[in-house]
């Protein structure tokens, strides 16, 4: 492939937060990953990547201010860097970090997708939808569905994605301190027998294509049980965004944010202010999420 050649070219992309308004857990594959089925729901609460071409001596720089450890924004450049070899160059990237670590939401995955993404306009488009889709499953179940972001049926491992509508909704995110690892709540559900043996798409679409108490009345969570196992204060979280009007209340993913659904933002806005750590969001509409400078 052709080396590209240019310094100091910007791109910056959006990586929205997700949270999961119905998930369905099967069992596992020969993988050792278990069959989902879960309706995402886009948020607008979201992380910002400025990604910007480097000299090719100074090699790959990835800065998230507040969060130690390793990046999934390194594994995913690394990863595409070994895909298309010299049509991506060094790039220093900045994240700025919204999205909470660790909570269920998506944020290190949103990362990651669009990481990918930036890499992929800076290269060019060296790879194509499908090749991009197989790069980002292989960094986590939940990266492919955020290469481009919207609502979505996920399916497989979190490998099919369909792109559906929802309702406008807003939420209350609450977030808590500690974080929860999906291995180990899923080896709780395993424990807990909380999955199920057939999984339902047909039920999530028309719960997708109904309306806002239709949507909240489908509120479901596999993992729901194993979380409350591990976290079970989160249980009065939940509770508690009830008393204060939600249609609904979950635990999103594998936790540990639980989340309220409201018709409008005042009464999410009224619910978050009795709530310690309540955040207001929505349900965000599709717009651009990639600019270049």
């Amino acid at each position: 492939m052709t080396t590209v050649r240019r310094q100091g070219r910007v791109v910056v992309e959006t990586a929205p937060a997700k949270v999961n308004l119905i998930l369905q857990v099967g069992p596992r594959r020969e993988d050792g990953l278990h069959r989902i089925c879960s309706l995402f729901a886009s948020v607008d609460l979201a992380d910002t990547l400025r990604v910007e071409t480097r000299e090719a001596a100074a090699g790959d720089e990835v800065r998230c201010p507040g969060v130690e450890g390793p990046n999934l924004v390194t594994a995913a450049i690394d990863a595409y860097r070994r895909a298309v070899g010299g049509a991506l160059p060094p790039l220093a990237v900045e994240v700025d970090k919204r999205v909470p670590v660790a909570a269920g939401l998506g944020g290190g995955s949103a990362d990651a997708a669009a990481a990918l993404r930036a890499a992929n306009r800076i290269a060019d488009g060296a790879l194509d939808t499908g090749a991009l889709r197989r790069l980002a499953f292989e960094l986590g179940a939940d990266v492919p569905s955020q290469l481009d972001p919207a609502h979505a049926l996920v399916e497989g491992a979190g490998e099919r994605v369909e792109p559906l509508s929802v309702p406008d909704l807003a939420l209350v995110l609450v977030s808590t301190a500690g974080e929860l690892a999906t291995a180990d709540v899923y080896a709780e559900a395993d424990r807990l027998g909380c999955p199920r043996a057939e999984l339902d798409p047909e039920s999530v679409r028309a719960a997708a294509a109904g309306d806002a108490e239709t949507v909240a009345a489908a509120l479901e969570n596999d993992l729901e049980p194993a979380t409350l196992s591990l976290r079970p204060e989160l249980e009065g979280i939940r509770l508690g965004l009830l008393e204060q009007g939600a249609l609904g209340a979950l635990v999103s993913g594998s936790g540990p944010t639980v989340f309220g659904l409201f018709r409008e933002a005042g009464g999410a806005a009224r619910a978050a202010s009795a709530i310690p750590g309540g955040l207001v969001a929505r349900l965000r509409n599709r717009h651009r999420l990639a600019t270049s400078e």
